[in-house]
């Protein structure tokens, strides 16, 4: 295993003349709960984009585990481990709550099954598929979506549409989660209830977790280190705090 899960070098793009993100240099470990800041327009959700194959990079390059993956269409990025959420929810809204998550397993190759067997009905079939049901129900419980797992999506408050987003991407087995804002529109103890749960999924799952938060509460309080962006270049890197206290970084969110 590489020193690191996550590595950019020099990570940019730009848009016509507009440099929508330039000279990004992250260094995430493995097991890392890490935040990704920065006020509105600060290049975060484009550094997502980028990381999972929505934009080719312009400039330099990332590496998930030691292996380049710049320049890989989405499908093959996720298949080798990085997952997403998005910042507006992106849900099958009328589809199942479990057919959701679902749909992310099928990724998987333990849940693989001939065409052969599925056209004909074999056994085969139908153990992968009691297999695909019984590994959905066990995410959903992680969320406490268990017993909604038949209602379609869409009729989820919104709050735990957040929670099934976020489910349906591990379902994909990632080594590395993004989060993009997963907190907001949340009240305060459905955060609270995120922060817990992030925490478990980090713990329990071994997967390494990037996220883009405003709530600087729930960053201070969930978060190892962070970097944060300005107008698409770094403003300030490390401990959570350190970085929240550079003068840059108050005069970026404040203003001066």
């Amino acid at each position: 295993m590489a020193e690191y899960i996550l590595e950019t070098r020099g990570l940019g793009i730009s848009f016509g003349g507009l440099k929508a993100a330039q000279d990004v240099n992250l260094k995430i470990r493995p097991g890392q709960l890490y935040g990704l800041i920065g006020p509105n327009g600060a290049g975060k959700t484009t550094i997502f984009n980028l990381l999972t194959g929505v934009y080719r990079p312009t400039t330099g390059s990332f590496l998930l585990d030691g292996e380049d993956l710049t320049g890989l269409k989405q499908e093959a990025i996720n298949h080798k481990g990085i997952a997403r959420t998005f910042q507006n929810i992106r849900l099958f809204n009328n589809m199942s709550v479990i057919r959701n998550v679902l749909v992310g397993l099928h990724n998987q190759p333990e849940y693989k099954c001939s065409p052969f067997s599925s056209m004909f009905r074999l056994p085969r079939h139908f153990e992968t598929e009691q297999k695909m049901r019984d590994r959905a129900k066990e995410l959903l419980r992680i969320f406490d979506l268990e017993e909604e797992r038949n209602n379609l999506s869409c009729n989820l408050p919104y709050g735990k549409q957040r929670k099934l987003e976020i489910a349906r991407a591990l379902a994909t087995n990632p080594k590395l989660l993004l989060l993009d804002e997963p907190a907001a529109g949340m009240n305060p103890h459905e955060t609270e209830e995120l922060m817990r749960t992030i925490r478990y999924l980090r713990d329990n799952f071994g997967v390494t977790i990037l996220l883009i938060e405003h709530d600087l509460k729930f960053v201070t309080g969930l978060c190892d280190e962070v970097t944060v962006l300005n107008f698409g270049t770094v403003l300030a890197q490390g401990q959570v705090t350190e970085a929240l206290n550079d003068p840059e970084v108050i005069k970026a969110y404040i203003g001066g």
